[in-house]
């Protein structure tokens, strides 16, 4: 660690989806590892921005989001899931749901609390607990179906203890939480007096009637639960870097606290162009075109992935494949990663990238679909390769 560096900064270095996607731009490799999107969003979400613009909606917003976002996040919650939520003083409107998830962290912890992570967790997680102070205690989530332990759950829970974060749909593992699992950490969340910090950036893409459930919902939740999400992810336009969260009005009050002094306020015209997207999005039918489209890319990579001989775990939700590549003969995921990019001209993601230990990951290569047919459709032909050069196994 270079002098004058924080000791914070401690064990954290480049992240892994930097360092494949260099990988795949050194080796020209079909990048299927980082989960973005190659399609372009909907015109009438990129015409809702330039007329905003035009319009000279380019000065700061309120710290808190733009009254108009407010109440189209507000209005969808409602209609989807049938619960008023105050737009005034329940929803807040922040730089992504990366943002939103930093902001949580540091408005809720105290230097010391605890968080508890289902692991695999996305990687942003521990270095967000660790920024605010806290200390992260994984509970392992084991494939095929990702279920977890609800004793190793209860077990994880100390006097320290502050919260629990969920991510549902799943990245990596396109897992959904079912209602019952979802219903048994709320029991634990509200015996121990715990907040519940919910990711659910991925909750409109959803697979063969998958009901995605908010743990916000569930009796005695709404008022510990911050339930964050991201118009990137369900309108495919990432680097607009337009999330939210929705909460009790004490639990937004703080976290607004943060935002004010983090980013202040999102752009502007951004936030009126995705509440235009909201405004029309259910009347449009865009919900189930999303799901449609998803569905078929899944089906897509999955065809392709099988093929090359990698088995492919059951998903539920969000638009990523973990595949088994346990039998290949690499020493672990980074290994098989490497060659796949270098060598197949295919990036993946190693998962055990998501693991507090990576040595205890299982042999397993994550997969994004959200990437047009013809896309796949090269990787799939690249992938029809790795059958015949792949190292041959040790004996």
């Amino acid at each position: 660690m270079a002098r004058g560096v924080a000791k914070r900064l401690d064990g954290f270095g480049t992240s892994v989806f930097t360092e494949m996607s260099r990988l795949a731009v050194e080796h020209g490799a079909i990048n299927l590892g980082q989960g973005f999107p190659d399609f372009p969003g909907p015109d009438v979400v990129k015409e809702a921005a330039v007329t905003a613009i035009r319009a000279d909606l380019n000065q700061y917003a309120p710290s808190h989001g733009t009254p108009r976002l407010r109440q189209a996040i507000a209005a969808g919650f409602e209609q989807t899931y049938g619960r008023e939520v105050d737009s005034d003083a329940e929803v807040t409107v922040t730089t992504g749901a990366t943002e939103a998830m930093q902001v949580a962290m540091l408005a809720l912890l105290d230097p010391g609390d605890e968080v508890i992570l289902f692991e695999p967790f996305y990687d942003a997680y521990p270095a967000q607990i660790i920024f605010a102070g806290g200390v992260p205690r994984p509970v392992r989530l084991s494939p095929p179906d990702w279920s977890f332990s609800l004793n190793e759950l209860r077990r994880a829970i100390g006097e320290r203890t502050r919260a629990i974060v969920i991510n549902t749909p799943h990245n990596p593992t396109g897992k959904m939480f079912s209602r019952a699992e979802l219903e048994s950490i709320a029991l634990l969340a509200i015996e121990h007096d715990l907040i519940v910090i919910t990711d659910e950036v991925y909750d409109r893409i959803t697979y063969d009637g998958a009901v995605h459930t908010p743990i916000a919902l569930l009796p005695g939740m709404w008022e510990r639960t911050l339930t964050l999400n991201s118009t990137g992810k369900t309108f495919s336009m990432t680097g607009w870097k337009i999330g939210f969260v929705i909460g009790p009005a004490d639990l937004s009050a703080a976290l607004r606290g943060i935002h004010q002094f983090n980013v202040f306020a999102t752009a502007t015209p951004f936030q009126e162009a995705m509440a235009v997207a909201m405004e029309q999005a259910e009347a449009q039918g865009y919900y189930d075109a999303l799901r449609a489209n998803y569905t078929a890319l899944r089906n897509q990579l999955r065809t392709a992935l099988e093929a090359a001989d990698l088995p492919v775990l059951p998903v539920s939700g969000s638009y990523y494949l973990m595949a088994d590549v346990s039998g290949l003969g690499f020493d672990d995921d980074v290994a098989f990663c490497r060659y796949l990019t270098s060598e197949i001209g295919v990036a993946a993601i190693p998962p055990s990238a998501f693991y507090a230990d990576p040595t205890t990951a299982p042999l397993l290569a994550r997969f994004c679909f959200a990437k047009r047919p013809e896309t796949i459709a090269a990787a799939a032909e690249r992938l029809a390769a790795l059958p015949v050069l792949r190292p041959k196994r040790r004996s």
